[in-house]
Formats: structure tokens, C-alpha cells, sequence
């Protein structure tokens, strides 16, 4: 059995019609307005700020556990 080629077009008419298929798609993107990308914005921001508060909490914490409380029950420092 033999396998028959497909003829392709050449790589500028598919790069051309990529453009074409690309310009097409961005007509049919609904864009947010200013006041979704701010609101947006802060959200990104202060849960940002929470992880980086909980994970600043949890680093004293284990602080407090790994290099005070466990070398102190062993007779350390």
C-alpha cells in the first residue's frame, strides 16, 4: 500500500493565512474595561499580600520550633 503525499501550499501562504486566522480570532476576544482590569488588579495584589503574610507567619513559627524548642530539649543552647 502505497501512501499518497498531501501537497501542502508553501510556507508563506500558510503564514499569511495564519496572520489572517490570527487578526479574525482577536476581532471576536471581548476585552475587559478599566474598571474590571483595576478591580482585577487589586485582588492579584492582596492575595499576593495574604500568601506572603501567611507564608512570613508559618516561617517564624517554624523558627520557633526548629531552632529554639527542639535544641532546648536536647540540653542545646
Amino acid at each position: 500500500m502505497a501512501v499518497e503525499a498531501v501537497a501542502r501550499p508553501a510556507w508563506p501562504r500558510r503564514l499569511v493565512a495564519f496572520y489572517h486566522d490570527v487578526i479574525a480570532e482577536m476581532h471576536k476576544v471581548t476585552w475587559p474595561d478599566v474598571g474590571q482590569i483595576r478591580q482585577l488588579s487589586i485582588a492579584v495584589i492582596a492575595l499576593s499580600l495574604l500568601i506572603g503574610a501567611v507564608i512570613a507567619i508559618l516561617d517564624v513559627i517554624l523558627q520557633l520550633i526548629f531552632v529554639r524548642f527542639i535544641p532546648s530539649l536536647f540540653g542545646g543552647g
